[in-house]
């Protein structure tokens, strides 16, 4: 057992931290179920009653920044800040937990939804406790997935396993970090977030805590495909450098191929044996064209990423707040 000094005396202050984006449907079902858990852990006095529930609007459009005001006038555990417009629900956990860092002992990041389960947060504290400065929710299993969706996902563990990024396999952003690894954090200044792959990055004790997902209580998620897509990719081009050395290693196989192709052609040059044909030279033009144009993609991706970083652009601006700080 880990002593540790806590910023409401005897008691740790939890933070939770819910990004929303458009959840009117479902935020009025939910409120309710974080509220609870965090009274029923400060009734059992494993939190100090100072504890939070910060609620990040990421500019929505419909009604939720009114719902989370409301919450914040109808009880004081309840808090919410705005962001001035939609910045990607990665900023928004960022924004939630650089927000907190100086006033919690431990943030834990839950989605909106009520598919993570909540319950999990008491082992969570309780592995914190035991001296985890990082715990992370993980699930047990996918069966509310469907079978494309959990072939992707696990197949996107895999590849950034593979790519060299160090990640928590089906681990999403539901976790707990201490204030510690916080105020450390808040020196990992990238624009480009894949919060997954950062926070392993930092280094300290870390712990796992199983849990399964459930189905959305209500509305619809606001995570397609394409943006699914979008995140993997970002994660991947972030963390690793090896699509890079794939590429090098792309060029090598085709100059290889190439330079059998040309001896080839000396031969049947020599031979007497060469055979106009115009399918087999815009064949190869065009898979050339193709390798060249796919390298260049891949290299622009990560000379963008350099161009926006070098911006040194606010990931995120609050534009109110509500409820007591």
């Amino acid at each position: 057992m880990t002593s540790r000094n806590y910023l409401g005396g005897g008691k740790c202050i939890v933070y939770l931290i819910i990004p929303c984006y458009n959840e009117e449907a479902v935020l009025p079902e939910t409120s309710g179920i974080f509220l609870e858990k965090i009274l029923t852990l400060v009734k059992n006095g494993k939190i100090s009653d100072e504890s939070r529930i910060l609620f990040v609007n990421d500019g929505s459009k419909d009604k939720t920044w009114e719902i989370i005001k409301n919450l914040s006038s109808s009880d004081r555990h309840f808090i919410g800040i705005s962001q001035s417009r939609n910045r990607g629900h990665q900023n928004a956990v960022l924004a939630g937990l650089m927000e907190a860092k100086d006033k919690c002992d431990v943030a834990i990041s839950v989605d909106c939804d009520g598919q993570d389960d909540i319950n999990a947060v008491d082992e969570m504290i309780e592995k914190y406790t035991a001296g985890a400065e990082i715990v992370y929710g993980v699930r047990s299993a996918r069966k509310t997935d469907t079978f494309f969706k959990r072939t992707t996902a696990e197949g996107f563990y895999k590849v950034l396993r593979w790519m060299g990024a160090e990640t928590v396999y089906n681990h999403a952003d539901y976790r707990l970090v201490s204030s510690r690894v916080l105020k450390e954090f808040a020196n990992f200044k990238e624009v480009n977030l894949f919060l997954r792959g950062l926070f392993p990055l930092v280094g300290f004790k870390s712990a796992i805590v199983y849990y399964e997902r459930h189905e959305r209580i209500a509305g619809e998620s606001h995570y397609p495909l394409n943006k699914m897509l979008g995140l993997a990719w970002n994660g991947i081009t972030s963390l690793s450098v090896k699509p890079l050395h794939l590429i090098i290693g792309l060029g090598l196989l085709v100059s290889a191929l190439s330079f059998v192709a040309v001896i080839w052609s000396v031969v049947m040059q020599l031979l007497g044996k060469t055979v106009a044909g115009w399918a087999s030279t815009t064949s190869i033009i065009a898979f050339l064209g193709g390798v060249q144009l796919l390298s260049i993609g891949v290299i622009g991706e990560y000379v963008g990423k350099i161009y926006m970083e070098v911006k040194h652009r606010p990931r995120y601006i609050i534009s109110e707040r509500a409820g007591d700080f």
